[in-house]
């Protein structure tokens, strides 16, 4: 019995051991994902935390017109600092006063960055009811901090036909409120419907591929990345369709 007992307690014994060595190992591999995340944010983050800075910077006694030194080339430099750069960014706020400076500046170092379709909104659509008044800060300090050329890009505003202009720097700005995604939604189905009628669809053909590629018609790509600034945790109802496989942070 005593043979047989250290035989049962040598293999629990390894059996311990390779049941640790399993957790040590599953908790090895989220340990390391995050630290990729983690470096992922703070690649992109940080420099949009100094971009946060730069009106505060601009006041302090520099005249505008002129380019603060070294931003282009620094929004350059974090470019390539990122392992791979977002396509398309949201720019999401949950606070009751967003700030149009503070956007703005997010606007500019996106664009600084090479970042080619950016999104901005807030729950209460105040960037979109005054898209004038954004389009002028990130007119303002495009001027300032970047110095650009009076070379210009189309600026969409969603469910309008018209196209605003504002200075280039290769990126295309959509402002966004919540209603966007749902007539998004709304248009899509109109078009299925459309489809139907023609007898170019079935309504059995409805699916989640079919709706994703009428959504994606318009030529603006599903975000790969959002930035939420404010106290709710939450995307409070931007481009709910949109975002299922994006990064949020």
């Amino acid at each position: 019995m005593s043979a047989v007992g250290g035989l049962a307690w040598r293999a629990l014994h390894a059996l311990l051991r390779a049941l640790l060595c399993l957790q040590r190992a599953l908790l090895a591999a989220p340990r390391a994902w995050l630290r990729r995340r983690a470096a992922a944010s703070c690649a992109l983050l940080g420099p949009a935390a100094r971009a946060l800075a730069f009106p505060s910077a601009a006041r302090g006694g520099r005249r505008p017109g002129r380019r603060r030194p070294g931003v282009r080339a620094r929004g350059r430099a974090d470019g390539r600092a990122l392992q791979k750069l977002p396509l398309h960014v949201g720019l999401v706020v949950t606070e009751e006063e967003p700030s149009y400076a503070d956007m703005a500046s997010l606007v500019v170092w996106c664009m600084a960055v090479g970042i080619s379709y950016v999104s901005v909104y807030d729950h209460n659509g105040i960037f979109k009811r005054n898209n004038s008044r954004l389009m002028d800060e990130i007119l303002k300090q495009e001027q300032e901090l970047l110095g650009l050329d009076c070379s210009k890009y189309t600026v969409e505003f969603a469910n309008q036909d018209k196209a605003d202009q504002v200075l280039n720097c290769q990126s295309t700005l959509k402002v966004l409120s919540p209603e966007d995604g749902k007539a998004d939604i709304v248009k899509a189905a109109q078009n299925f419907c459309q489809l139907v009628a023609q007898q170019r669809r079935t309504y059995t053909d409805l699916d989640v591929n079919v709706l994703d590629n009428l959504l994606s018609s318009n030529g603006f790509p599903d975000p790969d990345l959002v930035l939420k600034f404010g106290p709710v945790d939450s995307t409070l109802g931007f481009l709910p369709w949109h975002i299922r496989l994006t990064e949020i942070m």
